[in-house]
């Protein structure tokens, strides 16, 4: 049925939950509906897709962890050597895993397979390559998450709650 933006008392965006969870904290009158699509949960009672709490809570932001989903998703789903944007991507570490290079989100970006292969376990200056962007680690976790639900057209009504995160 889809995502909801939760957002704490402040209006700040919080967290991205599950409809059936954003129901029963509007339910228990403990958030309040900002926006909804139309559709119906219930009679009278509409799908939300945005909600505010109705305290403040404060809550620590967690790390992005470094897997294959997330760096396509950084780097736009595109070669960061060629602007690729097709199907064979890969991931490449700039500085080669055998040169001491590690996982992390410095080092590894997103390659089509050709250029990963005229690279091979070369720096990209051997190679004769350049990077169109520096990689380096997305600032915050619900940003990253709720670009993504941007990005692929979901949930247009986040943006006016999320700008300039």
């Amino acid at each position: 049925m889809g995502r909801v933006l939760v957002l704490n008392a402040s209006y700040e965006p919080l967290n991205i939950t599950t409809w059936k969870r954003a129901t029963v904290l509007l339910l228990k009158g403990k958030a309040e509906q900002l926006e909804h699509n139309g559709k119906l949960v219930y009679a009278n009672f509409p799908l939300p897709t945005v909600i505010r709490l109705r305290h403040y809570i404060s809550v620590p932001h967690k790390e992005i962890p470094l897997t294959r989903r997330n760096v396509l998703h950084r780097d736009g789903h595109a070669c960061q050597y060629c602007g690729y944007t097709g199907e064979d991507l890969t991931l490449d570490h700039v500085v080669p895993r055998s040169r001491g290079g590690g996982d992390t989100w410095e080092n590894v970006v997103t390659a089509c397979v050709r250029c990963n292969i005229k690279k091979g376990s070369r720096t990209p200056e051997e190679a004769r390559l350049t990077l169109r962007q520096r990689p380096k680690r997305p600032h915050s976790g619900l940003h990253f998450e709720v670009s993504k639900h941007l990005r692929n057209g979901s949930n247009q009504e986040w943006r006016k709650y999320v700008i300039g995160m």
